[in-house]
């Protein structure tokens, strides 16, 4: 990467404070951002980082203190925020499912004919440019809907950058996208550097935070903990000032002997290009699924969990074979999904956490099919303390939690279930290291009540580090196998990107 040029304050931010409900979220805060500058946010999720962006965007307003924009004193609307050169690329993606790629990259800056109406030829010319800008390639006449999330997040990120911003926040841009995808929008942050903007980059990636910060400020429960140069921002620094205790490993934990046969699908396919697949995990195993995105994986699992249906195979559970009708069959089979999306597939943002615990075992709660609210809440209540969920009240609506306790909140649903196999797509994306190592603790609990968990990961070090073996998919096949003696991220790649000798998957 190069190195950032002499730069001047675009950003000033003094004692911001902001407080939800009786929370406060950020606590006096000081900070000022620098044009041709990448400053990375880092902390566990629910320190404050989101919500001071918002801040600068206009998109809250806060409760004490003063913004200044290139010498332009506050208060900043969203409007006067963005005609002031701020753009937000939001950690919730701002996507119109319905509407085509090129009409959701042309949201608030239509193209319009001499007549006043929607210049459609224009519209796709510009979504095909910026497309290109950073390397995407699926067509622009796609609905959204058809499209997957690391879609949507390009769909995000080509749409900010159309707008020139001079300051630009990238909230978990990386999240949904693949290791090319990631290289790639690194490779525009620095040019956007280079060229002078501010870039204000939030990220639990401590690769990302090595390879294109020149500062990194980290905050924990809503205060800045301290500002550090790039020289100073080790890891180890880094996550000792966001937990305020040291992580010697995530991966530690010592797990049980691999008992019988749980989980075995044999010759599972969907007839379009996912399988034939076969595949065991046993009672206490972690077994993981790595390649591209794109490679089938999530499209797999679907297969096994009946939200897709599958043409021919068979998927068997404690040795008896399961008839996937839909998801309601796989749950009393025993098989939980917890999906990779948790926003739009797993929970009910707009619900309380009680009643997200219970959404797929309402019978656990329920006498002669009515609903107990005592029960409902003696089974968040528990799962509130199990998982360490961390909220004002059991009625506080998802919507309004940490991406990290949101996901604690969807284990903690399927959990519930009480499952024989756990498969997990993605289970730490945009969850900061604290929640990790609890997310692992909780995995490991599975293992040693005998659950068989799948798990699917796009970050190397932990598909690697939770998994006593990992097969590799690629194109919808499982091409490879390999077990802990050979199981290296080098390995991993070279079979996802189709490079080395298949083995027996």
């Amino acid at each position: 990467m190069t190195e950032p040029r002499a730069s001047q304050v675009v950003a000033r931010l003094r004692g911001l404070t902001k407080s939800f409900g009786g929370t406060t979220v950020v606590k006096d805060v000081d900070i000022d951002f620098h044009s041709g500058e990448v400053h990375v946010l880092a902390g566990e999720n629910g320190a404050g980082k989101s919500t001071l962006t918002k801040l600068l965007a206009g998109i809250h307003q806060p409760d004490h203190g003063t913004i200044e924009i290139e010498g332009q004193a506050g208060p900043f609307d969203v409007k006067s925020a963005r005609r002031a050169g701020v753009t937000l690329v939001h950690q919730e993606l701002l996507i119109a499912p319905n509407l085509t790629v090129a009409d959701n990259l042309a949201m608030g800056q239509e193209n319009r004919t001499r007549f006043g109406g929607l210049d459609r030829a224009a519209t796709k010319a510009s979504a095909r440019a910026q497309l290109a800008y950073i390397g995407a390639t699926f067509p622009v006449t796609l609905r959204a809907e058809d499209l997957t999330v690391a879609d949507h997040q390009q769909i995000e990120i080509a749409r900010a950058l159309a707008q020139k911003p001079k300051i630009l926040i990238l909230d978990e841009p990386t999240s949904a996208l693949s290791s090319t995808e990631t290289t790639r929008l690194l490779r525009i942050v620095d040019e956007l550097r280079r060229n002078g903007t501010s870039i204000i980059y939030i990220t639990h990636r401590m690769e990302e935070i090595e390879a294109i910060a020149d500062t990194v400020s980290v905050m924990r429960d809503g205060s800045l903990v301290e500002t550090l140069p790039k020289a100073k921002a080790t890891p180890d620094v880094i996550v000792l000032r966001m937990v305020g205790r040291k992580i010697d490993s995530l991966f530690n934990a010592k797990r049980p002997e691999p008992g019988r046969v749980v989980l075995k699908v044999e010759q599972l396919t969907d007839g379009k290009g996912i399988g034939p697949i076969d595949l065991v995990v046993r009672a206490g195993e972690v077994v993981g699924i790595g390649g591209l995105i794109g490679s089938g994986r999530s499209e797999f699992v679907r297969l096994v969990f009946g939200a897709d249906r599958s043409s021919s195979g068979t998927v068997s559970i404690d040795g008896s074979p399961v008839t996937l009708s839909g998801p309601a069959s796989a749950i009393r089979a025993g098989i939980a999904l917890v999906p990779e999306s948790r926003k739009t597939q797993g929970l009910v943002l707009d619900q309380s956490i009680a009643s997200n615990v219970v959404l797929a075992s309402l019978g656990h709660v329920s006498s002669a099919g009515v609903v107990r609210p005592s029960a409902v809440k003696r089974v968040a209540s528990k799962a509130q303390k199990q998982l360490g969920i961390k909220s004002a009240s059991l009625r506080q609506e998802v919507t309004t939690l940490s991406g990290g306790n949101q996901q604690k909140v969807l284990l903690a649903k399927w959990l519930e279930t009480k499952p024989r196999v756990l498969i997990l797509d993605e289970p730490t994306r945009g969850v900061d290291v604290g929640a990790k190592a609890e997310i692992y603790q909780i995995i490991n609990e599975c293992t040693h009540a005998g659950v068989a968990v799948l798990v699917i990961s796009s970050e190397l070090p932990e598909l690697i580090g939770l998994s006593s073996r990992v097969h590799v998919m690629r194109e919808g096949q499982l091409v490879a196998e390999l077990d802990a003696e050979g199981l290296t991220e080098e390995a991993v790649m070279n079979h996802a990107f189709g490079i080395a000798q298949a083995t027996q998957a």
